[in-house]
């Protein structure tokens, strides 16, 4: 049975969704139907629970070899073929682990302007309803929440901090494409072209749905049907493994619910200020592996 030959490590909130799909249509290139396995983090993850409805998401995550080598069972005669989890760049302590059981896969690493992805993520909790406090205070028990073993999607800041995890998938892995989101969205041809060209497929082939928008997030007003549809439930997680999440299912999904979305908060700017302290060494550092932040914030 084949195994993949690239990964997604894109960071949480950082676009790895809307990559998966795009690269889900084209005819070289196999994606399996649930993305977000997580396989080689699961012994990980698995302990980190605590948080509100964690232990639902973790249901869909991937705990042996036979249940994930059996996402690849249909692939026919694609020349790449990926797996899509955000958590595989958080944890370089599983990176050895993955080189040898993929034997030396490509590797691509989506960024984002730190503090946009920070309070994306927030927004994601806060739709699915189980973050109930302010951006601010969420940022100020992230510790707090780390010690409590919540799920690592609960960490705001680490999961926005990118160098050192970087430089060590660049030490581990033989071929690194590093992307951001900002020229995904700015210009998705040519980036797509440029990912198709690293994944050694057609790169003239053109997708349809590059102007649709995958898992949006924002703010959503709370009612019955941004319940039903954006919080994890185990009744979902049963229904998720009959009817796959299709490219086609998570259009109709945004069009639907997008009547319910609301503009968010603004960041406080106390705030904005604090964070930017904190990620500035970061982000300087990013500069050193010419990575594109032309569109971030200025740190």
């Amino acid at each position: 049975m084949k195994k993949p030959n690239f990964i997604i490590a894109g960071f949480p909130k950082c676009g790895t969704t809307s990559l998966h799909h795009y690269l889900n249509e084209h005819p070289e290139i196999f994606m399996p139907e649930q993305k977000e396995l997580h396989f080689f983090t699961f012994k990980i993850l698995s302990k980190l629970k605590n948080g509100p409805k964690d232990d639902i998401v973790k249901q869909m995550q991937i705990n042996s070899s036979e249940k994930y080598l059996s996402y690849f069972q249909n692939v026919k005669n694609e020349i790449a073929i990926g797996d899509a989890s955000p958590s595989y760049i958080n944890y370089p302590s599983e990176f050895s682990k993955i080189k040898k059981y993929l034997n030396d896969p490509k590797v691509i690493i989506i960024l984002r302007d730190p503090i946009n992805r920070a309070y994306s993520n927030y927004l994601h909790l806060k739709k699915e309803q189980r973050e109930t406090m302010s951006f601010k205070d969420a940022i100020a028990v992230e510790e707090e929440r780390m010690n409590n073993k919540y799920s690592d999607f609960w960490y705001y800041k680490f999961n926005s901090t990118y160098y050192e995890k970087i430089i060590k998938a660049k030490t581990t892995f033989s071929s690194v494409l590093i992307l951001t989101i900002e020229e995904l969205d700015k210009n998705p041809t040519l980036t797509m072209k440029k990912v198709y060209k690293f994944l050694g497929v057609d790169n003239s082939f053109s997708f349809k749905t590059i102007s649709e928008k995958f898992n949006v997030g924002g703010n959503y007003k709370k009612n019955f049907v941004t319940k039903l549809f954006f919080q994890p439930s185990k009744f979902k997680n049963t229904i998720k493994r009959f009817i796959k999440p299709t490219s086609f299912l998570k259009i109709i999904l945004m069009r639907l619910t997008s009547i319910f979305r609301i503009k968010p908060e603004k960041i406080d700017q106390n705030l904005i200020e604090q964070l930017k302290n904190y990620f500035k060494n970061d982000v300087e550092n990013l500069k050193k592996l010419d990575v594109n932040i032309s569109n971030w914030k200025e740190y």
